[in-house]
């Protein structure tokens, strides 16, 4: 067993940071958009994120958001935080985070972590077009493979920092 297994002090040597424990459960990603909003989910050790649904953007999005973090047990809902490439928000980002308040509102105590989600429409279209799904049918997955897309991103930055990812939003009522 080499000693990066092993509980050895090297004086002087510089010691490897602990990392806090992962968070296990599921955690649903929402990629919200004007028209529709894709759904994902993962797996209680964060492995692999799928999609779920893509949900009609209006009156019942919300209700319908929560009723799937219900059906998953999850323990927390990020949002996907539209960027422009420099990393200014503008009125798209506005739009998303009075949406992620109000769900924050809602879906309490179950918090709601909003995440850079640039580039995640433009990367699931590549991969969609790239796994041979055509302009028009892909419309209908773009959505949820975008959220696939920001979920993943949101695990790996878990993984790596030890922390959760993004940042916090407080319920707007």
């Amino acid at each position: 067993m080499s000693d990066r297994y092993r509980d050895v002090s090297h004086e002087g040597e510089p010691q490897p940071a602990e990392r806090p424990a992962w968070r296990r459960g599921r955690r649903i990603a929402v990629d919200v958009g004007d028209a529709r909003i894709g759904v994902a989910s993962c797996d209680p050790d964060g492995m692999i994120a799928t999609p779920v649904e893509t949900v009609p953007a209006g009156g019942r999005s919300q209700a319908r958001i929560v009723a799937i973090a219900e059906e998953y047990e999850a323990i927390e809902v990020i949002v996907g935080l539209p960027r422009s490439l420099s990393g200014k928000e503008g009125p798209a980002a506005a739009k998303v985070r009075l949406y992620a308040g109000q769900l924050a509102g809602r879906l309490a105590p179950v918090p709601v972590r909003l995440v850079d989600e640039r580039m995640s429409t433009v990367t699931a279209t590549h991969g969609l077009r790239a796994s041979g799904v055509k302009a028009k049918k892909g419309r209908s997955v773009v959505d949820q493979a975008a959220a696939v897309v920001i979920l993943q991103s949101a695990l790996e930055a878990e993984r790596v920092s030890g922390r959760p990812p993004g940042e916090s939003v407080g319920p707007v009522i």
